[in-house]
């Protein structure tokens, strides 16, 4: 189905099923008569009907009842395209960088693949490295996300080639082995990156931190497609799931909750919008999330609001006295006032922060149209016997308690900690009063996993749109880390005696081969 079909589709569909409730909070029945419903993940606006390979590459229906199909595919260059140091408008890449494009993180627009190497040219490889001292602080000598590229004649902090992933065997308290007797396998990484790789000394919370002693863990990339949608469920709706999971008894991150209130570290940024970004949840409203800061800091392009170089001074020191760097660059920089003192000028341009914008603010525009106009794929086969069995199992287990199946957007008056964009923008597509079905609350459990996440807190990862992982990245790879190859991987991984699910782990286990298959059927369907 080419995308002047779909949306033809899509504006038909949405008179046609204008009569659909889409304004309660909560889905308070477990059966399955709301299955045309739950059709539309991501409402009536925001839900595509392509399950083809490029589902998740689909604008909304929004974007196209906004007359935002050309921005929309401006904005997509930008993602797609290869950035390079000097072809405009696609320019700017350096002085150092995560990687040259964003699709190379999320292929198919979605989640990372599972990688056997840390090499940032390699298709799929959505790996940001996260290091850390012994007691989980940054650090921060390298920036939050370490870069492993550069532009000569800079040279990257940390040396990929160095980088050393191994792929351990892990054996859970059942033997990974289902009572029927039907087995599993469990794997986790294992990230070791030599003296000799880094770049810069290491230093966390003011102190020098040891070569050898840090510890480096793996976050990949999740898919991109929906979260204009999730910007747009209520803060308010937000606090109450918080206030309800505190209530009952959940633990809850006291950095993001303090009992019955938002903590002060649950904002982003001089607006109210609580964070829902990130699996570490570090960004708030989505016009200064992930994708606003990774079309800067992820290639170092530079912009009106975005100065600077994502950049750190230790970084600038010792690049500043590298003789190799002072060598050549002025080759590099030809424009740059000279001052005399190569070193001072080496620093001064790093540090900077008033850099010129290399991207200019209606591209920049456009790429946030394509960020918030990604649809979310329609949940597929609901009605089938096998898939309602394993939806009520879902739900029987407990599952549902974090992967919240449904929420209601509001109006949508979204904010900018930035200031870019204006609560009454027009420039951007909006999501007013929809029902979605991200199954998320948006709220950070812990799994207690071997190698665990950094803190041990994760933001619960929506489930919508996943079933087409293969189809659309070439891979099911899931959890943070990707260290689940499957569902039913990803189930157990949940399974620790610790772990927030570790009752719905149980209940999972007491199924038969044709339940657990039929809730592995239903995830893989919504």
């Amino acid at each position: 189905m080419n995308r002047t079909t779909k949306f033809l589709t899509a504006i038909l569909l949405i008179s046609a099923l204008a009569s659909f409730s889409a304004c309660r909070e909560h889905e308070e029945e477990h059966n399955i008569d709301v299955a045309d419903e739950e059709t539309y993940a991501g409402g009536l606006l925001g839900t595509t009907f392509n399950s083809s390979a490029s589902a998740y590459e689909d604008p909304t229906p929004a974007v196209q009842n906004a007359g935002l199909v050309s921005q929309f595919k401006y904005g997509e260059y930008f993602f797609e395209r290869t950035v390079t140091q000097n072809t405009s408008p696609f320019n700017g890449l350096g002085p150092v960088y995560i990687r040259s494009s964003c699709i190379a993180c999320h292929p198919g627009y979605g989640h990372g693949r599972r990688m056997d190497r840390y090499r940032a040219d390699d298709w799929g490889n959505g790996y940001l490295l996260v290091v850390t001292d012994q007691n989980d602080n940054y650090v921060s000598t390298l920036t939050g996300m370490p870069q492993t590229k550069a532009v000569a004649p800079f040279k990257p902090p940390i040396d990929e080639d160095q980088i050393q992933i191994s792929w351990l065997p892990y054996t859970d308290e059942w033997g990974n082995q289902f009572p029927d007797g039907e087995r599993y396998e469990l794997i986790y990484p294992e990230v070791s990156i030599p003296a000799s790789a880094y770049y810069v000394p290491l230093e966390a919370a003011g102190s020098p931190v040891p070569y050898g002693s840090e510890i480096v863990r793996l976050e990949s990339t999740i898919g991109v497609y929906g979260v204009g949608l999730i910007d747009a469920i209520p803060d308010d709706s937000l606090k109450a799931q918080y206030q309800r999971e505190s209530d009952a008894g959940v633990q809850l991150n006291p950095a993001m909750w303090a009992g019955s209130d938002w903590a002060p570290s649950a904002f982003y940024g001089n607006t109210n919008h609580p964070k829902r970004y990130t699996y570490a949840l570090t960004r708030g409203p989505l016009q200064d999330a992930p994708g606003s800061n990774a079309i800067w800091n992820i290639t170092n392009v530079t912009r009106s609001n975005k100065r600077s170089h994502y950049i750190t001074a230790k970084y600038a020191q010792v690049s500043s006295q590298d003789p190799d760097v002072q060598a050549r660059f002025y080759e590099y920089f030809p424009e740059w006032n000279k001052t005399g003192n190569v070193e001072q000028d080496i620093y001064n341009y790093l540090m900077s922060t008033e850099l010129p914008a290399e991207m200019s603010n209606q591209d920049y525009v456009n790429f946030m149209v394509w960020h918030r106009g990604l649809a979310v794929p329609a949940a597929r086969n609901l009605k089938d016997s096998t898939v309602q069995r394993g939806r009520k199992l879902f739900r029987d287990m407990g599952c549902a308690y974090c992967h919240r199946p449904s929420w209601t957007t509001g109006p949508d008056n979204f904010t900018d900690p930035s200031g870019f964009f204006s609560v009454a923008d027009s420039r951007l597509p909006r999501y007013p009063y929809q029902k979605i079905w991200p199954y998320s609350d948006f709220i950070q459990h812990k799994l207690y996993m071997k190698n665990d996440i950094r803190t041990g807190w994760c933001r619960t990862t929506p489930l919508w749109g996943r079933g087409l992982s293969a189809l659309c990245t070439g891979a099911s790879d899931r959890m943070h880390d990707c260290r689940a190859r499957n569902v039913i991987e990803a189930i157990m991984w949940h399974g620790s005696s610790q772990s927030d699910a570790r009752r719905s782990v149980e209940n999972f286990r007491r199924l038969s081969k044709a339940d657990r298959d039929a809730v592995v059927k239903f995830i893989n369907a919504i």
